[in-house]
């Protein structure tokens, strides 16, 4: 029942996400953050059972991390990233899957438009998108995406479409997910835009 969002921008990437944990018909919390920063430029949303969710992300992020120190610092860019979390998605698809969908957004200089995402799900398929949404929100939102995203779009534009799919899942989804978490990765890093509950708040 998890959602997250993705849309990018020129200059950068925003990612939203609903922060609910729960399961069958139980909620266990309501401030969870799921979005995962992986390094100072990049972060996905990950949509999934909290035990894939919590163990994918940050073996993913430790082992970015692991690579940045073992080469004297050289970073990777936002695709080759999303490349390694699709490897480690297919490496494991014949053991034990991950049960998780993912965006995975990030800010490269090199890159014309700074900005990226990538669309990852739990059978280790890849694409890169200009906007992408996981979960039955998809539903709802694909069309908002579609009709709003142009290319140059700016940030504020980019945050308001994310809100425009937030507005339209509390008036038509079924289930309640009343707190959103959207983060922006830019050049200037990875930030919180606005929150429903803090994470913070255990």
């Amino acid at each position: 029942m998890d959602t997250v969002f993705g849309v990018a921008y020129e200059g950068g990437v925003v990612l939203a996400t609903d922060q609910t944990n729960a399961r069958s018909i139980l909620m266990y919390q309501k401030n969870l953050d799921k979005i995962t920063q992986l390094s100072s430029h990049s972060a996905m949303g990950v949509s999934g059972p909290n035990s894939d969710l919590v163990n994918f992300t940050e073996y993913i992020s430790k082992n970015l991390a692991l690579y940045e120190l073992s080469n004297d610092g050289l970073k990777l860019s936002t695709h080759a990233q999303a490349n390694f979390a699709r490897g480690e998605l297919a490496r494991a698809l014949r053991k034990g899957p991950y049960q998780v969908n993912i965006l995975l957004g990030g800010y490269d200089e090199s890159t014309k438009t700074g900005g990226s995402l990538y669309f990852l799900d739990y059978l280790a398929s890849l694409q890169k998108v200009n906007y992408g949404c996981q979960g039955y929100a998809s539903n709802f939102c694909l069309s908002i995406m579609d009709r709003e995203w142009r290319e140059g779009m700016t940030e504020e534009e980019a945050v308001s479409t994310v809100e425009n799919c937030i507005n339209e899942l509390h008036e038509r989804f079924l289930i309640s997910q009343n707190n959103f978490i959207i983060k922006v990765v830019d050049k200037d890093g990875v930030k919180v835009v606005k929150y429903g509950a803090d994470p913070a708040d255990n």
